[in-house]
């Protein structure tokens, strides 16, 4: 059952490439008739149960080949993602052609990254390497740190991290969002909330563990704003720039100045040529100390020097000289250096119209950085053409390209220096309707590409009408999407909060419900996800348009359920149910009464949730919608489990698999293959307990192979949490016969689910330790599982689950003799379950009860 998995105890390894034979596909066809000859025997023939036993299992090493032969080459398309997560991060920005200068500076971070090699050959318990480079704007810190961390790269074989925390803008990046960005980045999906910046930073620290990786955190804003990206590990190291000294214990700092005279004069060789330099060296040098010797103003100089091969230096020395005496006269924004801003207006000036106006538009977007195709919006023209003028604004000097994202696309930004002189020019030159047109036009693009990758990820959220190609494009689809989302989520956030604050509501609205989408479908940034599903609301409302806020409150309930706040997330739900219910949107209502029976399902109020459950089957079939209808069903089934009806839930889910196997929905299969192992591990440990021996043999083997089957194909598609689940819930089986070996499950689920952050996987998990203690004997351990279980979920909130473990703790004292331990644990999950109306939960409790009491 447990294979290979990207964990952090695994570091360095990678999922071996296999070479499949021309053979494999009649191999496959072959097991795979008789693995189900063989399945279908079981329930046909009259076998002895040895026989029976022998027949599964010998379907399940059928269908393990049926997997082997023809995954070989669906494991590079189905499990793209999961491949991606075996490949080192590299986010490390490219480094500037015309990089010079700074001999003295890489030299004295050689040194001190050696230094610290030495020290560490002879150190235990170590911190790790943490250098601070600090000085003023425009001075060349961001150049540096890219050029050293290139240079020292092979040193840290585990990646690259880079964030820019845009620390000198009006919205710095807030180390939640970096440490989110960084765990994707080394694989952690993050399936479920992970909390807060406490919780993310402890993960972040078992992520780091035993792994070589270079950070760099560019633009900081001040030492709390990078104190919890810092790894524990001392096989790591960090390079952080920032405008002032960061106090930061450990930290090498190292003060980066201006370029001496020769330096300057070499840069600027560098971008106008060596010739035209020597031709005319006293020029060269008024140049760069008009500049203030500042690499970034000699940087722009140059740049339109290259671009202007008639001009000569001493024409720009004394345009130069002329541009600084009237910025003398003038009362101008201290925010920028006096030749910062000279050398800024001269580039500018001499820029063309279609260049001047498209840095000004550039400087109006709240996003960090933006693919190519923004310059063409901007502008209202090709993209090729925006491309070409954006090219023009990086050859001047006046932009930058900031490296290529996860899905392949250059991206480009603007020096915070150039920002600020940018939009102080589109708001002096440029109206408010050109303006706001410009921006209008880049979110509407934005919003076309979001809602193809929404619809691309999960075309089941967006109606019965859209629907997915074959399994193979589909999941290639499914994980250019993953990668698009992960590439564009800062980006996103910050032009639906723009769309918001500028009232554009339908384009806020748009935007945020294909990012609902995209975060629901990868249950991924779940602070984000919220965030959005708020504005998304908000959006409705200020539109007026009552189907829109049906959609947002479902999309707010799924986060919020989610996020376990079931009593928000049912009121979303209801609400949503009587708007579609009033405007005669059949599909739709049937998706919110499903929702809302979800909420009441996992808020432990089986009862009602049950009703609504039914329903939402029933209206998904008038609608024709095989795949809701398949997955409610799925729901269904889970409730029915709970209810301790396995023998229904048996039906509700071999229903969903077929159509699932019919439509070739992977995903969904394996899902369903996980709850069916877990329903005929009830059905197996019910016929146990009554005696009847063979007929559980016979079930036990087949929950096994089906939770084996479900766990290869998730880890054959890179899903870790799904994969943990199904370890769980081989876990729980109850087999006599594999006690020891169930136990082992549950402790690798919970190493996986801890690894992922999952918090409420990791309290079930304990539940599942406390059972498989029991099953093996081990009293005390049963006991100290279940009571870590039950403070766990109250922390939590979670009153059901609390119950839950309650009357297996109560159990468990009652095996063990200790009755009034057994009475006060079973009391207070009646109380819970009597609350919640959980009639199944609270008959089952009664009967302990009546044995704790007698």
């Amino acid at each position: 059952m447990a294979g290979p998995s990207n964990v952090p105890d695994r570091r360095g390894s990678r999922p071996p490439r296999r070479r499949i034979p021309l053979a494999a596909p009649a191999v496959a066809g072959i097991a795979a008739a008789v693995a189900s000859v063989l399945a279908t025997s079981l329930d046909v023939w009259e076998l002895p149960t040895e026989a029976k036993v022998g027949a599964t299992a010998v379907a399940g090493l059928l269908v393990g080949l049926l997997t082997w032969a023809t995954t070989g080459r669906q494991s590079e398309e189905q499990g793209a993602a999961a491949t991606a997560s075996w490949r080192p991060p590299d986010q490390w920005p490219p480094v500037s052609a015309h990089f010079t200068g700074r001999t003295e500076s890489l030299a004295e971070l050689r040194e001190v990254f050696a230094a610290r090699r030495r020290s560490r050959d002879h150190t235990e318990n170590a911190s790790p390497l943490v250098v601070s480079v600090y000085g003023r704007g425009g001075v060349g810190k961001s150049v540096l740190a890219a050029r050293f961390g290139h240079e020292i790269a092979g040193s840290f074989p585990d990646g690259r991290l880079y964030a820019d925390l845009r620390g000198e803008v009006e919205a710095p990046v807030g180390p939640e969002e970096v440490l989110i960005g960084f765990l994707r980045a080394l694989g952690v999906r993050l399936t479920t909330d992970p909390g807060g910046l406490a919780e993310l930073r402890t993960l972040w620290l078992t992520w780091t563990k035993g792994r070589r990786i270079l950070i760099c955190l560019d633009n900081a804003h001040d030492g709390d704003q990078v104190k919890d990206l810092i790894p524990a590990e001392p096989g790591c190291a960090v390079l952080i720039t920032s405008r002032q000294p960061l106090f930061l214990l450990n930290t090498y700092d190292k003060r980066l100045s201006v370029f001496s005279e020769a330096q300057g004069v070499e840069l600027l060789a560098r971008l106008a040529g060596d010739d035209r330099v020597a031709a005319d060296l006293e020029s060269a040098q008024e140049i760069v100390r008009m500049c203030d010797h500042l690499p970034l103003a000699i940087s722009i100089c140059g740049g339109r020097l290259a671009t202007r091969e008639n001009w000569t230096l001493r024409r720009l020395a004394d345009r130069l000289r002329d541009e600084r005496r009237r910025l003398d006269q003038l009362e101008i924004a201290r925010r920028l250096d006096k030749s910062v801003r000279a050398s800024l207006q001269l580039s500018y000036d001499d820029c063309t119209g279609l260049q001047r106006r498209l840095l000004r538009l550039l400087s109006l977007l709240s996003a960090p950085d933006v693919p190519g195709w923004v310059a063409g919006e901007l502008l209202a023209t090709s993209e090729p053409e925006g491309a070409d003028q954006l090219e023009a604004l990086i050859d001047a000097q006046l932009a930058e390209c900031s490296g290529t994202d996860l899905s392949g696309v250059m991206r480009y930004r603007l020096h915070d220096l150039v920002r600020i002189f940018a939009r102080e020019l589109a708001f002096s030159d440029d109206d408010d309707g050109h303006r706001r047109a410009a921006i209008e036009r880049v979110l509407s693009g934005y919003r076309r590409r979001a809602e193809a990758a929404a619809v691309a990820r999960w075309p089941q959220d967006w109606g019965r009408r859209v629907r997915p190609g074959g399994p193979g494009a589909v999941t290639q689809a499914q994980v250019s999407a993953a990668d698009w989302l992960n590439a564009e989520r800062l980006t996103l956030v910050a032009v639906i909060g723009q769309a918001r604050s500028m009232e554009m509501w339908e384009l806020a609205w748009g935007l945020g419900r294909a990012f609902c989408s995209l975060c629901h479908s990868l249950r991924a940034y779940w602070s984000d996800w919220r965030s959005v599903a708020e504005i998304l609301c908000e959006a409705a409302e200020r539109m007026d348009d009552r189907r829109a806020l049906g959609i947002a409150l479902l999309d707010r309930a799924a986060v919020a359920g989610g996020q376990g706040g079931h009593h928000s997330a049912a009121a979303d739900a209801e609400r949503a149910l009587k708007i579609f219910t009033d405007l005669g949107e059949s599909w739709w209502a049937a998706r919110a009464m499903r929702t809302v029976g979800m909420t009441l399902f996992n808020n432990g109020n089986l009862d009602r949730g049950q009703g609504y459950l039914i329903g939402a089957v029933t209206a998904f079939k008038g609608e024709e919608d095989r795949w809701w209808a398949a997955r409610t069903r799925r729901n269904l089934a889970e409730l029915r489990l709970a209810q301790h009806r396995p023998e229904e839930a048996r039906e509700l889910l071999e229903e969903a698999l077929g159509v699932f196997e019919r439509d070739r929905n992977r995903y969904s299969e394996a899902q369903t293959l996980r709850a069916y192992g877990e329903v005929l591990g009830v059905t197996a440990r019910g016929l146990h307990a009554a005696g009847d021996r063979r007929a559980a043999e016979e079930d036990f083997a087949r929950a096994g192979f089906s939770l084996d089957r479900a766990a290869e194909m998730f880890r054959l598609r890179g899903e870790l949490w799904e994969e943990a689940r199904c370890l769980r819930a081989a876990g729980e089986v109850g087999n006599p016969a594999n006690a020891l070996r169930e136990l082992t499950y549950v402790r690798r689920a919970t190493e996986m689910l801890t690894a992922l952050g999952d918090s409420w996987g990791v309290a079930r998990a304990e539940l599942s330790a406390g059972r498989a203690h029991g099953r093996l004997g081990r009293t005390r351990e049963a006991q100290e599982s279940l009571l870590r279980a039950v403070r766990d979920f109250e922390e939590l909130g979670d009153r059901w689950w609390m119950a839950r473990s309650l009357r297996y703790l109560g159990e468990a004292y009652l095996e063990a003799g200790e009755r009034q331990a057994a009475v006060d644990a079973l009391r207070q999950a009646q109380d819970i379950y009597r609350s919640l109306g959980n009639q199944a939960g609270m008959g089952r409790t009664l009967e302990l009860l009546r044995r704790a009491e007698g």
